[in-house]
């Protein structure tokens, strides 16, 4: 990264993600009140006094952790190991704890500048609270209310005192790395696909699902280019009937999908089909990504379940039958490899553009070789088509009269077997010639 970076680490449930929200000014962090709720370590840009810095959020950190919250401990110490200093966020209303402690002793042999935040300073009351943490002996505990603002002005002029100046940037370069969406229902393996890729553990895997709740970015080098992956939460419901955690976590996949250029959907081999995974390639086509879908866990598919999941493609991605499927096991690395090649593939497709000449030439042998039908004595035709953009494809058919949906469908399957378009939606688009008034 060109900016430096400020991780922010404290115990569950004292408000680090509530903090970084106000420190960021809008509301990236899912937040809920109760411990736990964030796992893995969550960059976000932030600009204060025209400096601009990198926040990483952290789960909650409790040194003696056993577990899941052990693995998410084991993230936030990541996190000071790569950061240039460290804002520490203590309970004010609490008070110092042996876990507070615990967390003090590691940052201390970090030896990375440490800025004490004492939050949920809410009252004149509380303010009196916050001077106790002076015995934490990190210095002056900065007395803030992050849910409403209170002391974080006077807290971030103590961080940028403490962050190292930006290096310069260069602006030379164009276009940066291709990103790359992992989606999917929850505990298909998304996160370990990410941990695999990046060769180490980036992100917090369990067997429990909804592991994952905030989207994870992490710039991979793949195939000898740089890839931005954006680990995901797992979909299980539309996101008007999701509620608390699962709403915020939901809102935040689909922003994931439109930053992205291409979607990888992660799919249980093992398992049948499900609407939510019908959901999911539907949400991913109407934001005009390109697709390449992941049947992990093909270790634990056997011949009977292949039997079963080729009758399940034929009839469950009748609607994505261009998109690439490559068959993977993320746990082992089995055939990661071949991801790449798909994604390329894919991209390639969404970026396809065809010429106007070219196109029209070709929707002319069509017409000719099977025209539109007739109904109510009427004959739509094809006049000329151009198409208006790539990523996705967008063609604009300039018709006699409207034409029918399956007339459509038509078209766009013409326009693959001739095209190619592997892995990306296409849009078609009709404009009827309107009727000369007399």
């Amino acid at each position: 990264m060109t900016t430096p970076i400020l991780a922010v680490v404290g115990r569950p449930n004292v408000g680090k993600s509530t903090l970084v929200n106000r420190i960021i000014g809008r509301r990236e962090a899912v937040v809920e009140d109760r411990p736990g709720v964030t796992r893995d370590r969550v960059s976000y840009d932030a600009v204060w006094n025209g400096r601009a810095f990198t926040v990483v959020d952290t789960g909650g950190w409790d040194p003696d952790a056993r577990g899941l919250a052990e693995r998410i401990a084991a993230q936030a110490e990541v996190a000071v190991g790569i950061a240039d200093a460290v804002l520490f966020v203590v309970d004010a209303g609490v008070g110092i704890t042996d876990a507070d402690e615990a967390v003090v002793r590691i940052l201390r042999r970090s030896g990375k500048p440490v800025i004490l935040a004492a939050n949920k300073v809410d009252s004149e009351r509380a303010q009196a609270d916050a001077y106790g943490l002076w015995n934490l002996g990190l210095g002056e505990p900065y007395a803030v209310s992050a849910l409403h603002g209170r002391g974080s002005g006077d807290l971030l002029d103590a961080v940028l005192r403490a962050l190292p100046e930006a290096p310069e940037q260069s602006f030379e370069e164009v276009g940066g790395p291709r990103r790359v969406a992992i989606v999917g229902k929850p505990n298909v393996g998304k996160s370990s696909l990410l941990n695999k890729v990046a060769k180490a553990d980036r992100v917090v895997v369990d067997d429990a699902a909804g592991t994952t709740v905030d989207p994870v970015d992490e710039l991979i080098e793949l195939g000898g280019r740089p890839w931005r992956f954006i680990d995901t939460a797992g979909i299980r419901k539309r996101v008007k009937e999701a509620s608390g955690q699962e709403y915020y976590a939901s809102l935040r996949t689909n922003t994931a999908i439109d930053r992205a250029e291409v979607a990888v959907l992660v799919v249980d081999a093992s398992q049948p089909f499900s609407e939510q995974d019908q959901r999911i390639i539907a949400t991913v086509a109407e934001a005009g990504r390109a697709l390449v879908i992941a049947f992990n866990k093909w270790d634990l598919v056997d011949e009977e379940r292949r039997y079963y999941l080729e009758r399940e493609i034929e009839r469950d991605l009748v609607r994505v039958p261009w998109a690439p499927r490559i068959n993977i096991t993320a746990r082992t690395g089995w055939h990661v490899d071949r991801l790449v090649p798909a994604l390329d593939a894919a991209l390639a497709g969404w970026e396809t553009r065809i010429g106007t000449g070219a196109l029209n030439a070709f929707l002319g042998r069509l017409v000719a070789e099977h025209p539109h039908p007739v109904r109510g004595g009427k004959q739509p035709k094809v006049l000329f088509a151009t198409q208006a953009s790539t990523a996705p494809p967008t063609f604009i058919l300039f018709t006699s009269g409207k034409l029918e949906a399956s007339y459509l469908r038509y078209i766009e399957r013409r326009l693959r077997e001739e095209f190619g378009f592997v892995g990306t939606p296409i849009h078609l688009q009709q404009r009827p010639r309107e009727k000369r008034k007399r």
